[in-house]
Formats: structure tokens, C-alpha cells, sequence
């Protein structure tokens, strides 16, 4: 039996051989695996074009996953420094990049990114689409904006941010909901204007079902993109987010009836005491589709160290419910990442994974920890690097101090205590004067 996506040879009861991979990399049972892409509580995107593809899963019971957003812009157009980001992204087990360009040769950057990345490709074609299309935004109707769609579906993006929700009653929703910082979704903000410019109703509702049509052709992941997300703290939780999640929920179920995968994102900006129920309300209302949220960051005031604001949120999220990360960086707010920023970014969003894995017990997550525990028992230095998720760093910081002997660190020195607590259950006796 020949099948079109995913999620279609689940509910045909079809191992596809990205599930065989997923299943490998989870260590569960495939059965267990293909019973929830079916249902829709786990996606896989994989492109049926994206050749060098090393198939994931996000959603329910499966590892915590993390995106990286790269990409060129109009005020710093450098596609070599794009390509090491990636490459960067890739080493340190970033699970997906996000081509956000919106300048340029996004055809071609775009086209050597999936040829080269093992890792899930997504875009937001909204963004790409007066670029590529050479149109202002008025100039731009609904055919044009399928056109983009299509374009990097062909391409072999695995999952793409396709902003449905805002249509006019969620925007109803917002005018009437005062709000501190408004629409801070860039590719929201697009929609808005087109809508309130033109009069019209948001294409890519309106044409949902064409939309669908270009998905279900290639087995791209729609990622329904969350245009009302609040951009502070003060407009979490507001009418315009709850009303464009009600929207999101029903664009899930349509789309599972084409046997489109779905993912569904979220904040954003929130306070922690709000993130849990957050993530609970929205599995509710998006029938248990895998969540994917940017941070949330829990406080507004930590430009440069955005990348700490939103692990801590991310976490909490991931902790709750929520299964894919978005990363952010410490230029957050205030610039175009460089590549410092971007390992900044990737190494606080895997910590908050495997932190939130941890949490979750999910088999073997702690596997690794215990390990590291067991070398910093025996005071090995080389073994405790092997288990770092950052060994160059742990390495270098370690070797910047010189200590007298490689089994005590420049903190505690011959204090240390481990080397201590070793000594006296080893049946020695613990001096230091004689040793000075």
C-alpha cells in the first residue's frame, strides 16, 4: 500500500522507516510509536525531498527537542556565517534549524541547507514571501502566498510556521483586549497589516484547505504558528492568545482529517506561576498535538541574557507538557545572532530539555548524569569532559587555573571534598599542614 504522509501509513498501520529510526533513537517500541502518530499526539516531519534527513519525533513520551533559528537578513547579509551556524547547530544535536531569511538568495541558502542537514528544516514562508515574490504586501493575494508555500515545500523543508489563526475573530479578540506590546510575531504582524489593508480575510485560513493540499503533497509538518503570542509579560494569557488557540485547536482537527502532521506553538512571554496551566490548556484545546514554544521567557527585563530567561521558562514548560524548544540567544531583542550567540542559545535549550526529560521520567534520561556522578567520584578529569555538553568549554575552564595535582580543581584544591571523603573510606588519613 502506497501511502502520502506520515501520519497516513500510521493509520494504515505502516512502519515507515523514519519511525524505525525514531523508534531506534527514543528506545521504545515502534508499535507504541506509530499509535501516536496516528492519533496525532506525535509528529515526525520528514520531507519526502529532504534526502539527508536523520528522522525525529516530537511530541508525547519522547525526548524534548530544540530548534535553532538562523538566517540571512537584510543588515547582515553573510551566507558563509549562516552555513557555520548550522554546521554548529548539527554538532552540538540541535534536532531542527529554522531558515527565517528574509533577504536575498533565500532559494539558494535554503536548497544548501537541506541538502547538507541531517537535522529537521522549518521555515515561516510568510516571511520569505515579498522577497520572493518582489510584490509589496497589498500587491500580494492568496494564490502568491500558495505560491511561496509551495515553493519551499518542493524544496524539502520538513515543517513549515503557517500563521491560520489570526483570522478576523481572533483579531476581533485582540482590538477588543487592549494590549501593552500588540502583535509581536513578525510574521502575525505581516497578516495583520495585509488583512486590515486589503479588507480581507486571512489567506491562509481562507484557503486552508489549499494550504493542506500542498502539505499533504510533499508530507510537510504544519506548524500552526501562534501570531497572538504575548511579547510581555502583562499580555500572557490575554483574549487575543486564547481566542487564536480556540482557532488553532479546530485547524488541528482539520488538518489530521487530511493526515497532515500538526504541531501547535505557544509563548512567548509569560510569568512562571502561569506557564503549567498554559501548557495544559493548550493540549486540551489542540486534542494532544505536540506543543512547541519560544522560551517562555519569565521576565522582560534581561536583554543580553535572554537565552537564561527563556531555559528557565522552557523548562517549566517542557516539565508541563510542552515537547519542542525554540531557542533563544543572549542577542535576543537586540540584534542578529553570531555564532557565539547561537552556541549561547543551543546550550541553555538543551539543558532545559534534559532537565525537563529528567523531570518527566523518561527512560534513561538520567542515564548520562549518572555517569558524569560516577567520574566525578573518582576525580577524573577526562571522563567528567567526555560527559559535559559542552566539553571544550568545561575543559578550558579547568585548564585555565593550573593545579598542583590533575585530582583537585583551582576551587578547593586539596579541600576537595570528594578527594576527602575518598580518602578517609579508603582507609587514609587526610593531613594538610605536612602537605603545604
Amino acid at each position: 500500500m502506497t501511502y502520502k504522509t506520515q501520519m497516513e501509513a500510521a493509520k494504515s498501520g505502516i512502519v515507515t522507516k523514519e519511525m524505525q529510526t525514531v523508534a531506534e533513537k527514543e528506545n521504545i517500541d515502534v508499535n507504541d510509536l506509530l499509535a501516536k502518530v496516528a492519533n496525532g499526539t506525535v509528529c515526525i516531519p520528514a520531507n519526502i525531498n529532504h534526502k539527508s534527513l536523520s528522522a525525529e519525533g516530537i511530541g508525547d513520551g519522547l525526548r524534548t527537542k530544540i530548534n535553532v533559528n538562523l538566517g540571512i537578513s537584510g543588515d547582515s547579509v553573510d551566507y558563509e556565517r549562516e552555513m557555520e551556524k548550522v554546521k554548529m547547530a548539527v554538532s552540538f544535536g540541535a534536532e531542527a534549524i529554522m531558515d527565517l531569511s528574509n533577504y536575498g538568495k533565500t532559494n539558494t541558502f535554503r536548497q544548501k541547507l537541506i541538502d547538507f542537514s541531517p537535522a529537521m528544516i522549518g521555515t515561516v514562508p510568510m516571511y520569505d514571501a515579498i522577497g520572493y515574490l518582489e510584490k509589496d504586501l497589498t500587491d500580494i493575494n492568496a494564490e502568491d502566498f500558495l505560491k511561496v508555500i509551495e515553493a519551499h515545500a518542493k524544496q524539502g523543508v520538513d515543517f513549515m510556521t503557517i500563521h491560520a489563526g489570526i483570522n478576523r475573530r481572533a483579531v476581533e479578540a485582540l482590538k477588543r483586549d487592549k494590549r501593552r506590546m500588540n502583535i509581536v510575531s513578525r510574521g502575525g504582524s505581516l497578516l495583520f497589516a495585509w488583512m486590515e489593508m486589503t479588507g480581507n480575510e486571512n489567506p491562509f485560513y481562507e484557503y486552508y484547505d489549499d494550504v493542506l493540499d500542498i502539505l499533504e503533497k510533499y508530507d510537510v509538518t504544519i506548524s500552526l504558528g501562534d501570531a497572538l503570542r504575548p511579547g510581555c509579560l502583562d499580555d500572557s494569557t490575554d483574549a487575543g492568545q486564547i481566542s487564536e488557540l480556540i482557532e488553532l485547536g479546530a485547524l488541528t482537527k482539520r488538518a489530521w482529517e487530511r493526515n497532515v502532521q500538526v504541531m501547535v506553538e505557544g509563548p512567548g512571554h509569560m510569568a512562571m506561576n502561569e506557564i503549567a496551566a498554559n501548557m495544559k490548556l493548550q493540549k486540551r484545546l489542540c486534542h494532544g498535538a505536540p506543543f512547541y514554544v519560544l522560551g517562555p521567557l519569565v521576565t522582560d527585563i534581561a536583554p543580553g541574557y535572554d537565552h537564561i530567561t527563556s531555559a528557565i521558562g522552557g523548562a517549566i514548560a517542557a516539565t508541563a507538557g510542552a515537547n519542542f524548544l525554540c531557542y533563544v540567544t543572549p542577542a535576543e531583542h537586540l540584534r542578529l545572532p553570531d555564532i557565539d550567540d547561537v552556541k549561547e542559545g543551543i546550550i541553555a535549550s538543551k539543558i532545559a530539555a534534559h532537565a525537563a526529560d529528567i523531570a518527566n521520567g523518561l527512560p534513561n534520561a538520567r542515564d548520562i548524569d549518572n555517569k558524569m556522578a560516577d567520574a566525578r567520584h573518582k576525580l577524573d578529569w577526562d571522563e567528567m569532559f567526555k560527559y559535559a555538553i559542552d566539553p571544550e568549554k568545561a575543559k578550558r575552564y579547568y585548564e585555565s587555573t593550573p593545579v598542583s595535582e590533575r585530582h583537585t580543581c583551582s576551587m578547593c584544591g586539596k579541600m576537595c571534598a570528594v578527594r576527602t571523603t575518598n580518602l578517609i573510606l579508603e582507609g587514609e588519613k587526610v593531613t594538610f599542614c605536612s602537605e603545604l
